[in-house]
């Protein structure tokens, strides 16, 4: 694949007039208001029938029964042309709203996903599809106050059998996507096997919540440098009793750090997209300002020092479209990148959306500094692909240590 085909073009103009006409002119309030993003998410859902589609999808899975694990893998599969449709409205809502898409991949895709690729066809139907057509709002919950990248080494959140069948949960999450408003949470965390079996080697197990469950606390939203439309919240939980019907898969030996792997490598790639629309975004905005910003008797697109930014900025995006495409030739194949693949792929794509954005702020000079340019709020989006789904230092120890043998 070298282009994007008539059909993707024609859905890409759909999806841009849609953000137009719904998130452009709201997002002063999304991005400083404090608004969340769902009912325009929704909107978009029901615009382009992507609820429906879910709903389609979820009827011929309920059609054929509970299927054994090869199977369900493979219903999750996608063809090249469905993931290419996928990942348009991702690029096209990222030039305004990266936050919008945070929000959106975390609940319609990780939490979602970890239940419609490990449950059981009933944990699929209560809650699973009602999170792929958005009618209900996921929080898919690893991240401790303390365990930072060391997300399963560090993990001291537990489930403790009461005897009875069900389990206690306690423990607490933070830099939680969705934390503040999730309707349904998967709660990852340890199994309390006790003193025979050392923290460290432990089962990792998760659970399905619901909001107002008695004794889950989601506080209000964090403050933070961007992604002011993806609200990020803290979880508490404090002798939470849920019955096995909640254990994702409802057994033990679900293999949930195999589970929560995949789900990295899923939320690895979704970075090319996203920093492919940011790039984008960031070189639009800077061609016309080149074009039209006079400095010293003529439009500093002249300058060579500018040229040179400009070209950079061309190149990070003409590499990474050339990766989104990749992933789309892959799918189309059958195929899905690596753990590895996916950390080199989210490592560039990130690091070079966020060069793009610091130099389109240099290019802006004193405007780019302001929130009333862009280009301010895209640097500080960027950023945050840098850090989440595995900062660039761990995506370095992965890329690494397969290389070295040891991955």
């Amino acid at each position: 694949m070298i282009e994007w085909s008539e059909q993707h073009l024609a859905i890409r103009d759909m999806v841009r007039r849609f953000v137009e006409a719904e998130i452009t002119p709201r997002l002063e309030e999304l991005e400083h208001g404090d608004t969340p993003p769902y009912e325009v998410l929704r909107k978009l859902f029901r615009t382009f029938g992507i609820d429906e589609m879910a709903r389609a999808r979820f009827a011929a899975i309920e059609a054929r029964g509970d299927a054994p694990r090869a199977e369900r893998d493979a219903e999750h599969g996608e063809s090249g042309d469905a993931l290419a449709m996928r990942l348009i409205p991702v690029i096209e809502i990222s030039r305004y709203s990266p936050g919008m898409i945070t929000a959106l991949g975390v609940s319609a895709g990780l939490t979602a996903g970890a239940i419609m690729s490990r449950g059981t066809l009933r944990q699929k139907k209560t809650w699973g599809l009602p999170l792929t057509t958005l009618e209900k709002i996921g929080a898919w919950a690893i991240t401790e106050p303390g365990s930072g990248s060391d997300a399963f080494g560090a993990m001291k959140a537990t489930a403790r059998s009461d005897g009875e069948g069900g389990y206690v949960l306690n423990g607490s999450k933070t830099f939680i996507t969705n934390g503040p408003y999730a309707d349904t949470i998967v709660f990852i965390c340890k199994l309390d096997e006790g003193d025979s079996v050392p923290a460290e080697s432990r089962k990792v197990v998760s659970f399905i919540l619901d909001r107002g469950t008695p004794g889950l606390t989601q506080t209000k939203p964090l403050r933070k440098m961007g992604l002011h439309a993806s609200p990020t919240g803290e979880l508490f939980l404090e002798d939470v009793r849920v019955g096995k019907d909640r254990l994702v898969g409802e057994t033990e030996d679900v293999p949930a750090r195999a589970a929560a792997k995949e789900t990295f490598s899923a939320e690895r790639t979704g970075v090319a997209a996203m920093a492919l629309g940011i790039v984008e975004q960031c070189l639009r905005l800077s061609v016309d300002y080149a074009n039209n910003r006079v400095q010293f008797g003529r439009p500093i697109g002249e300058f060579q020092l500018i040229q040179l930014k400009l070209a950079k900025m061309e190149v990070a995006r003409m590499n990474i479209q050339n990766l989104v495409f990749r992933q789309i030739e892959m799918a189309s194949a059958g195929k899905a990148m690596a753990l590895a693949e996916a950390s080199a792929c989210k490592l560039y794509c990130a690091q070079s959306a966020m060069e793009v954005c610091l130099e389109a702020v240099q290019l802006f000079g004193g405007n780019g500094y302001m929130a009333e340019y862009q280009v301010e709020q895209l640097c500080r989006d960027a950023k945050v692909l840098q850090i989440y789904g595995g900062t660039d230092e761990i995506q370095i120890s992965q890329i690494a240590r397969q290389l070295l043998g040891r991955g």
